[in-house]
């Protein structure tokens, strides 16, 4: 029988479920234990971290950091390190196939259920390859967990009455980790001052057009967006450069796009120099940012 029979990814602040691997279990006191989760899924904001609640058949494990939580079924042979190593793994995989931004406004249940794919995926790996050749990435989880021990709950804790919680139940906060990103290199810093120059130009220039273009035709608030808005997308490059955000090569094909855009429709306000020298900071910067990539994964499960 597989360790790992069940995982969803679910919204913290309010338990909404994201996605879900099929079930293909049906006993009663599976489907009990699913209940369980549900209920339990609605008060994750009272557990940041990791944590557990114990069985006499099943463990339910689950993992959150920021507004995502990832949560599994598992048997009661299921190693907690196992458990949680997956749970990390599920986490990644949404989080790097999903934009922040879609994530919280999705407003019905499952709206990511292709994710179901990638769900079964990572439990098939995690139930079927030994335990040897993740060793090392269980290792590091279980020091984890040693130093940091989850929440330990039964399953009887997830039962809520009234909204309130029993009060015996102790919670431990797990610091979230960091998105640390690739050191800065000269060529990256280089990438940046050029993109607030070119910034500051638009900036300038997009300004000066709308003071002495208030009584003319509406052509000219062509211009003046073609100015103003390469000035937002390289702030943007900018950002993307220095922080960590998800759907990264979407984002920088948008900037780049609008900023080639930009500067041909200014074709006759600017020279060909002038435009060529615009768009090459445009791809320098596009390069330098899908080059700098997080420095670590904060876990890598063997998948």
């Amino acid at each position: 029988m597989s360790m790992i029979l069940f995982a969803c990814v679910v919204r913290v602040r309010d338990g909404l479920p994201l996605s879900a691997s099929t079930d293909f279990y049906h006993t009663q006191d599976f489907l009990e234990c699913r209940r369980r989760l549900k209920t339990l899924a609605l008060r994750l904001a009272q557990y940041p971290g990791r944590g557990s609640a114990e069985g006499r058949d099943f463990n339910i494990h689950f993992s959150s950091l920021r507004d995502v939580a990832c949560m599994a079924i598992c048997s009661r042979q299921c190693p907690a390190a196992m458990a949680f190593c997956f749970l990390e793994t599920v986490w990644w995989e949404f989080t790097a196939s999903y934009d922040t931004t879609c994530i919280g406004l999705a407003s019905r249940p499952y709206a990511f259920l292709e994710f179901d794919n990638i769900i079964q995926k990572v439990k098939w790996h995690f139930n079927h390859v030994s335990s040897i050749q993740m060793e090392s990435s269980l290792e590091k989880i279980q020091e984890e967990l040693d130093f940091q021990p989850p929440v330990v709950l039964t399953l009887e804790d997830t039962d809520v009455a009234n909204g309130i919680m029993n009060g015996h139940t102790q919670i431990h906060l797990e610091p979230a980790p960091n998105f640390r990103m690739e050191p800065v290199t000269a060529l990256g810093v280089l990438s940046l001052i050029l993109n607030i120059m070119c910034a500051a130009l638009n900036l300038i220039r997009g300004i000066h057009l709308a003071e002495h273009s208030l009584q003319v035709a509406h052509e000219e608030i062509g211009n003046i967006l073609a100015f103003l808005i390469p000035f937002i997308a390289c702030i943007f490059q900018c950002y993307l450069y220095l922080f960590y955000s998800p759907a990264r090569p979407q984002k920088v094909l948008l900037l780049l796009l609008l900023i080639c855009l930009g500067n041909v429709y200014l074709h006759g306000l600017r020279n060909v120099w002038q435009i060529l020298f615009h768009v090459a900071v445009a791809f320098l910067s596009s390069y330098q940012i899908l080059t700098r990539q997080l420095q670590e994964k904060q876990s890598d499960c063997g998948v």
